[in-house]
């Protein structure tokens, strides 16, 4: 359980607000204590989150509408969607509502309570755990020019100088991300049969193997945010190639086999670096490939990738190496 979710609570037991009827709960995380809440309804765009938000019985929806006497949030990562979580959920807010969120020090709580006063006026906050749990009641005080800029700030985007739709808050939300790009250099045009991009966010990979591929059938692409799902069917509605997308958390396993695998995967739950995260990556990959399959992937150079891919006794290969990247190859040779 995060600390900044044992936080968030605090102003309920500590703080004197108390508990509305309905609830909104933006990024929403499972906790013992809302069992005992009246309704509380979560939205929850990762994968594995929200099958444990729905796992301990609670709603979840896709898109949040309506108005809330309290919205309650974990913010994201980034300055642009976390200011435009606040915006959204001043949207959401009944007048005289309680907007209350909840971060790590490290991740930046004092800068974004600041932030939030300058919007509101006046805001309260209380600390432990290493968090800062900080709330605002919705008025006509609120400063709509800046509300405003915010909205802007979290809108989708186009990388420029390409296509692609991207959107603050998912992985490489502004530029063409160095890793892959380095991959796909060196990737062969042969890859054939069925495909998978895992962590395929907004579909970058995907993209260049459906153009540059023409044996390939049919490419599934597997992520775990539900905003990235949304960009990459939209970044490839006119894919030469079958696309299948599926919101799915790859570190749980895969259930089809392939003939090729790639992938950059991720290193990083939340703000925290999380090497098993990527190590669950290639192990799953490894198992999912047929015999005579491949797997292509891109990774930092510190990141201990080639033991996983000994141990699924896969025959590997390093590619290509700059200064922060490598590219490996690696087969389950036929037996």
């Amino acid at each position: 359980m995060s600390p900044a979710l044992e936080a968030l609570l605090l102003p309920f037991s500590k703080g004197g607000l108390s508990v509305p009827t309905r609830i909104l709960f933006l990024g929403a995380e499972a906790h013992p204590d809302l069992k005992a809440w009246p309704e509380v309804t979560g939205w929850q765009p990762h994968k594995g989150l929200a099958l444990t938000w729905e796992g301990a019985g609670f709603k979840r929806v896709d898109e949040p509408v309506g108005t809330w006497p309290l919205v309650m949030m974990l913010p994201g990562k980034s300055k642009d969607e976390t200011l435009a979580q606040f915006a959204q959920a001043y949207d959401l807010l009944e007048d005289g509502g309680i907007l209350l969120a909840s971060m790590t020090n490290l991740g930046g709580a004092e800068r974004f309570e600041k932030e939030l006063k300058k919007v509101a006026g006046s805001v309260e906050s209380l600390q432990k755990h290493k968090c800062r749990t900080f709330h605002a009641v919705k008025s006509s005080a609120w400063d709509q020019e800046l509300l405003a800029k915010w909205r802007e700030a979290g809108k989708v985007r186009v990388i420029p100088g390409t296509t692609f739709l991207v959107q603050p808050g998912l992985f490489s939300p502004d530029h063409l991300d160095p890793g892959s790009k380095l991959l796909v250099e060196h990737l062969p045009n042969s890859l054939r049969g069925a495909v998978a991009d895992l962590g395929g966010g907004w579909g970058y990979l995907t993209r260049w193997v459906a153009d540059h591929c023409p044996n390939v059938k049919r490419i599934d692409l597997h992520e775990v945010d539900a905003r990235a799902i949304a960009l990459a069917r939209e970044n490839l509605k006119d894919s030469p190639v079958e696309v299948a997308f599926h919101w799915h958390d790859v570190s749980k396993g895969l259930p089809h086999t392939y003939d090729a695998v790639v992938m950059n995967p991720p290193f990083h739950s939340g703000q925290n670096t999380d090497i098993d995260l990527g190590v669950a990556f290639v192990k799953h990959a490894a198992a999912s490939l047929k015999q005579g399959g491949r797997l292509y992937l891109v990774a930092n150079r510190k990141l201990p990738y080639e033991r996983q891919l000994d141990a699924a006794q896969l025959t590997w290969r390093k590619v290509a190496e700059d200064g922060t990247y490598k590219v490996l190859f690696a087969e389950r040779t036929l037996k």
